[in-house]
């Protein structure tokens, strides 16, 4: 807005000296051109506004999209990490392990039971009822027919929508310590500098700064986290809903 403000400053100025100096100390015979150098200039002028104007409307649209569809494949790394992380109690640290995972590992699908048996107590005895819970085994399911169904889209879900250089989301995972327990975690993210790569630098940087409950938050675009025992991504509940409604 302050952009625009002193853009529209600017023209009144130039176009209050124009034709100050056009009516006062121009000769005639000079004047015909002057008045097209001048409508020329107003039709950039006019450009510079409508640009100004437009411009950010537009980059809110491109960054929409683009955040969409990069948080959709944050999301099929995410179910394939938390997958991995149910079968093998750990989360992948790369791409080629996890898009394996997803090939050939299986759920086990259990059933819980209640269940009692006599025990012989030694303090009473005699034969006391105990409690129990049986675990039944009831088959396995795939992992890439659970999560996926018929798409193979998590062959990709590495690839990083809109790029320019065929860029792939970062993805490390660790063990940490939190309060004494050993933690898995894991991360996947990408700079908002790749997604936006071809959008105007002083909107980017602005996006890059935005701290706000309604936007994705610093320069990337992430999941899960290295120092937090997370799975939450960092963009808001706007882009899930999105996501339920497709």
């Amino acid at each position: 807005m302050l952009k625009l403000i002193l853009i529209v400053v600017g023209i009144c100025l130039v176009t209050f000296l124009l034709v100050y100096i056009i009516d006062k100390f121009l000769p005639l015979k000079a004047k015909p051109f002057l008045i097209l150098l001048f409508g020329i200039l107003s039709i950039f002028m006019g450009y510079l506004i409508y640009n100004s104007i437009t411009a950010p409307i537009q980059f809110e649209k491109v960054k929409q999209e683009r955040y969409a569809a990069v948080i959709a494949k944050l999301k099929d790394i995410r179910n394939a990490q938390e997958a991995h992380k149910t079968v093998k109690g750990k989360y992948a640290n790369d791409f080629n392990g996890l898009v394996q995972f997803v090939d050939t590992a299986n759920f086990t699908i259990t059933q819980q039971r209640d269940s009692s048996f006599m025990r012989y107590d030694k303090i009473y005895q005699i034969e006391l009822q105990k409690d129990t819970v049986i675990i039944d085994t009831l088959g396995f399911v795939g992992v890439r027919d659970s999560l996926f169904k018929n798409s193979d889209r998590y062959k990709t879900m590495m690839n990083v929508p809109f790029g320019q250089n065929n860029e792939k989301f970062e993805l490390k995972a660790d063990i940490i310590d939190k309060s004494g327990y050993r933690a898995a975690v894991f991360e996947a993210k990408i700079k908002k500098d790749v997604v936006l790569h071809d959008q105007p630098q002083d909107l980017l940087e602005r996006e890059n700064a935005h701290i706000s409950v309604e936007e994705v938050n610093g320069t990337e675009i992430k999941v899960g986290s290295l120092t937090e025992v997370s799975t939450s991504g960092n963009w808001p509940a706007i882009y899930d809903r999105k996501g339920e409604n497709q």
